[in-house]
């Protein structure tokens, strides 16, 4: 089969998104599928990939015009590799650039999936929702239900979502995830020699990925002294790149609770080493506001490492029936008492 994943940038390092399209990317051809990744933006390939008419998976860039009065335009490069697709996966919701393919995959009868990774559910839509549903009544609502399908990847996300096109078809199936990395996990000796503050005695509370406000570090900071109010001397190991701006909010936060010596900052890591800092870590703490799947949270479980998030996460059923998940309400208070049920 001739498959298309579309998708603005493929850069690991700005989350989920990018993140399932790499991964099905991947194993798509790898069980012999012909795989082109049709992007918006030049980004660094992952292993593996190329730009060549050979390569599989293939990056195909498209830098069409953004404007969406120009919605059926597209360069010769993206107009091709989707004449040629038998299906055409779009991801995520707000960029013109994904009406610009579903109108040209209508134009083709090239059939669709449209995945809004979570951009539909209500807190999401709760954010900038003027423009949002300007967007969906004009163009974003009419492509997803001309989509073959409405791709969601937890029944949580479908509904919240499916009012936002109510005749399309919607369907649930989880995030592909490449579990390669956990097969043979590295053990945490890796981290510890990299990042001492991980062979401190103290309970390690680990925050891993985008470090933006809805994740909740924040929230995750004003509870380390309640913690420690109840005798557990706890650090956080932040493991991600704030957005520009937030380092300096988060910091006076910091500086607030009068955490100094007890939150750490590592920056980005991947490979090996991100996953022997999970190993290394006793809890995954992530008090979110809104994720759709969120990969931390099974990276983590694959790694043994228990998790503590909020009932606003879509998976956060199927991650308490894990057994190894505690699951809280989004506040200081909460998560201080979820995290000291997760240590007993």
């Amino acid at each position: 089969m001739r498959i298309v994943q579309a998708v603005t940038n493929i850069d690991a390092k700005l989350g989920g998104t990018a993140r399932a399209a790499i991964d099905l990317a991947t194993a798509m051809a790898a069980r012999g599928h012909s795989v082109d990744v049709l992007t918006s933006a030049q980004s660094e390939l992952p292993e593996g990939w190329g730009t060549a008419a050979n390569s599989n998976p293939r990056n195909t860039i498209d830098a069409g015009p953004a404007a969406l009065i120009f919605a059926r335009s597209l360069g010769a490069s993206g107009l091709d590799t989707i004449r040629r697709a038998d299906v055409v996966h779009i991801h995520a919701m707000w960029e013109p650039f994904n009406i610009r393919i579903a109108a040209l995959c209508r134009s083709l009868g090239v059939p669709y999936i449209s995945t809004p990774h979570g951009m539909l559910d209500d807190w999401s839509m709760a954010q900038k929702t003027w423009k949002k549903h300007t967007h969906l009544s004009m163009r974003g609502t009419p492509m997803l239900e001309r989509a073959a399908y409405v791709h969601c990847t937890a029944k949580a996300e479908l509904a919240q979502s499916k009012k936002w096109f109510p005749n399309g078809r919607g369907t649930v199936i989880a995030n592909l995830m490449d579990l390669a990395p956990f097969r043979q996990l590295p053990g945490p000796a890796l981290a510890r020699a990299k990042f001492p503050q991980l062979s401190q005695t103290k309970v390690r509370l680990m925050f891993l990925g985008r470090v933006t406000p809805k994740k909740g570090l924040d929230v995750l900071i004003e509870a380390l002294p309640l913690l420690r109010a109840q005798h557990i001397d706890a650090n956080i190991i932040v493991v991600g790149n704030p957005d520009a701006g937030y380092g300096e909010v988060l910091r006076a936060c910091v500086s607030k609770a009068r955490v100094e010596e007890h939150v750490h900052f590592l920056g980005h890591i991947d490979g090996a080493l991100k996953v022997s800092v999970v190993e290394a870590c006793d809890l995954l703490v992530i008090p979110s506001s809104q994720e759709n799947f969120g990969f931390v949270f099974f990276e983590a479980l694959a790694c043994r490492t228990p998790v503590v998030t909020t009932n606003l996460v879509d998976t956060h059923k199927e991650l308490a029936e894990s057994g190894a998940a505690t699951i809280t309400d989004r506040t200081a208070a909460s998560i201080a008492d979820g995290v000291r049920r997760a240590l007993t």
